[in-house]
């Protein structure tokens, strides 16, 4: 007992960096569950948590920090169960072909390179306002010069609308998720003309940062061709729409793609460029820099500055939480404090997830703080050179701290850039050391240039900066990638794992005394699990149009063309780099007249494509499982999963299980979640049946 009570005691003053692992944990809690929590499994846990709050004080300071953190927990789960019942909003329940009227208000590229128009205020044909979508994407195809897109303007056509798509395999990226807190009803695209409904009004002020995002990102790209024009408008402004597929590809390839999206760094560099250019410019002129200390002023400059550049780029997760810490060091120089410390990234974080905690299960959100909490643990810890000599001052000194922030930042994001987009860039850290660089010398300090010499017509020197550095930059990363071998696909690894990793990490870091090594043993395990991750040995999309069958060379699919997301996503959660055109081998199939046939173990599976190939087969012509991408009518002797069946389980995976294949489904795995279809709001009981508390006790039952 007495051991315990040291080791606790010894982490008092260092308590503070567990408060947004804490609330985190509990956010995970609630994402992890398969059914929705009601109204009575709050008020239990709200009950709990007082309880918890009361002993506080009577357990003492041992094991108060124990209670403290599980109110915590409880309070992470309940902000997010709040949050998702705010915001709701009605989400289309069908396929709709039909007129579609709404304003734009956001402007983006679609991963097939289309324009991408998100718009509110919809107008859906023979559709109550209470049953349409608050907002929903459309992608335009086809000849559309006539419309000049932009943020505030009413527009209208005719295109095609679904639901937010499920998972492409049961455990994968849930996209109704995401689109359910983004407050996205539907999704679609159109061929037909986009039409002018009524101009942008000039009064409204609701997307009057987003006129202005619009109109500086033309301005620059009309200034600089091509791509790097493109470019440079994403890092001034965050409009990426300028920025060529190809060119984003070559990004990712050379894990250069964090230059693009603005992040911590771009926000650092700013903030920093403009702390330093005030802070000179003080000093130069005596009565003001003999009244006031310079490093406050340029403080105080910096702060409205960086909070520009937040609202000008969007307020992405790594943006928002680049700008809080930046808030905190410059707060911190006016009341001379110390402010890069792992306090602000927890600060950061606790702003970021109060605001928003479903960002926690996003890639920019864990990449972002792995990112920053490695540099920060390792810089605290890095000797700190205090010589005089030139070249160790401004060649070796920077050029080092360069290669190990970019070594140590790159490290950090690989596992979780890894899980989350099955890819890894192998030549990065030396693509970082040449690009970035131009960014923090050419293309930042262009920008703050250009605003300001820009108004007085006197940009060229500016933009010569940003145009040069932009291009370096993609010339970088074109090379990069083509070189061979500079990208590879990995395995998407088990759901545990991520989990498993970041509590060890952080165990290692936030630990205090010799019993963090013991956070070595989670990482150990989470490597382990990927290193035994295994594959479905079927696959079947939600059309059930495609099947994919695991044969000796790889992932075999039953079609060259056609359901190419879910063939995309299988492909690469395999970890392999194969197109469909390329998996879509005879090895695994027997196929004929649409008809595709794999034995699975001792299960025959057949796969039917059309009313008339099915309207051929006899029963089941011997198959154990059949898939069928239309309504299949009648019983027939073997498992079917048709079109029908497939709209409530989703995509299927199958495994082999002492020889037996055994199906899981993407509705086993997601359960009854307000973004999964149900009808019903976080706080109702569903059938009688609903909540937590309710499913605990059927269990225990």
């Amino acid at each position: 007992m007495a051991q315990i009570a040291k080791v606790s005691l010894a982490q008092r003053g260092h308590l503070f960096g567990w408060v947004p692992v804490c609330i985190g944990t509990g956010i995970g809690l609630y994402f992890a569950l398969r059914v929705e929590p009601v109204g009575a499994d709050y008020l239990v846990l709200g009950a709990l948590a007082l309880v918890l709050l009361a002993l506080v004080r009577p357990v003492g300071a041992v094991w108060s920090p124990v209670l403290l953190a599980l109110v915590l927990v409880i309070a992470g789960f309940c902000l997010t169960g709040l949050r998702a019942q705010m915001v709701a909003a009605p989400v289309l329940g069908f396929r709709y072909y039909g007129p579609i009227e709404g304003r734009i208000v956001a402007i983006d590229r679609s991963a097939k390179d289309a324009v991408r128009l998100t718009l509110d205020h919809v107008v859906l044909d023979r559709m109550s306002p209470a049953r349409t979508p608050s907002r929903v994407r459309l992608s335009l195809y086809g000849q559309q010069d006539w419309v000049d897109p932009k943020p505030g303007l009413w527009v209208m056509t005719t295109g095609h609308l679904s639901p937010p798509n499920g998972p492409a395999e049961p455990g994968d990226f849930d996209f109704r998720r995401m689109a359910w807190f983004g407050g996205l009803g539907a999704v679609g695209y159109t061929r037909n003309p986009v039409l002018t409904l009524a101009p942008v009004e000039a009064g409204r002020v609701d997307l009057a940062v987003d006129r202005l995002r619009s109109r500086l990102s033309l301005a620059i790209r009309s200034r600089i061709p091509g791509d790097a024009g493109g470019y440079a408008a994403a890092v001034m402004t965050g409009d990426r729409l300028g920025l060529s597929g190809r060119a984003n590809d070559d990004m990712r390839a050379a894990n250069l793609y964090h230059l693009v999206s603005i992040s911590g760094m771009h926000m650092g560099m700013l903030a920093g460029f403009v702390f330093g250019l005030v802070r000179i410019g003080a000093a130069l002129i005596p009565p003001l820099a003999l009244r006031f200390e310079a490093k406050k002023i340029a403080a105080l400059m910096a702060l409205p500055a960086a909070a520009f550049y937040l609202a000008l780029a969007g307020g992405d997760v790594p943006t928002e939480r680049a700008f809080v810490m930046v808030a905190v060091m410059l707060v911190a120089v006016l009341l001379d404090r110390r402010g890069l410390s792992l306090r602000s990234v927890a600060i950061a974080a606790l702003v970021v997830m109060g605001l928003r905690p479903e960002s926690l299960i996003s890639p920019g959100f864990q990449m972002s703080f792995a990112a920053v909490v490695a540099l920060i643990f390792v810089f605290q810890r890095a000797p700190v050179y205090r010589g005089d000599r030139p070249l160790m001052r401004w060649v070796i000194v920077p050029g080092a701290l360069l290669l190990l922030s970019s070594l140590v930042a790159g490290t950090a994001t690989a596992p979780y850039a890894a899980a989350h987009f099955n890819r890894v860039a192998h030549y990065g850290l030396v693509a970082n050391l040449l690009a970035v660089p131009a960014m923090g010398m050419m293309v930042m300090p262009g920008a703050v240039i250009l605003a300001i010499l820009g108004p007085l017509g006197l940009e060229q020197p500016a933009l010569w900066m940003i145009e040069t550095g932009s291009r370096w930059i993609l010339f970088v990363a074109s090379e990069v990638a083509a070189t061979p071998g500079a990208m590879s696909a990995v395995v998407r690894p088990p759901d545990a794992m991520l989990p498993l990793l970041t509590l060890g990490l952080l165990t290692l870091i936030l630990w205090q005394g010799r019993l963090r090594w013991i956070g070595a043993l989670p990482v150990l395990v989470a490597a382990a699990l990927w290193v035994g991750a295994s594959r479905p040995d079927l696959l079947v999309a939600d059309s059930g149009g495609l099947i994919g069958v695991m044969a000796e060379p790889g992932r075999s699919l039953s079609k060259p063309r056609g359901d190419g997301f879910a063939a995309g996503i299988w492909l690469e959660n395999d970890g392999v780099l194969t197109t469909q055109e390329e998996a879509a081998t005879p090895g695994g199939f027997g196929q004929q007249d649409r008809v595709s046939r794999a034995v699975i173990g001792g299960t025959h599976v057949l796969q039917v494509s059309g009313i008339t190939a099915l309207a051929r087969l006899e029963g089941c012509d011997g198959a154990d499982l059949l898939i069928a991408n239309v309504e299949v009518e009648g019983p027939r002797p073997c498992e079917v999963y048709d079109i029908r069946r497939l709209r409530e389980t989703g995509a299927l995976a199958g495994r082999l299980v002492d020889g037996v294949l055994e199906i899981n489904t993407v509705a086993d795995r997601t359960g009854i979640r307000p973004w999964t279809g149900s009808r019903y709001g976080a706080w109702a009981w569903q059938d009688g049946r609903g909540g937590l508390m309710a499913a605990l006790w059927r269990n225990a039952q």
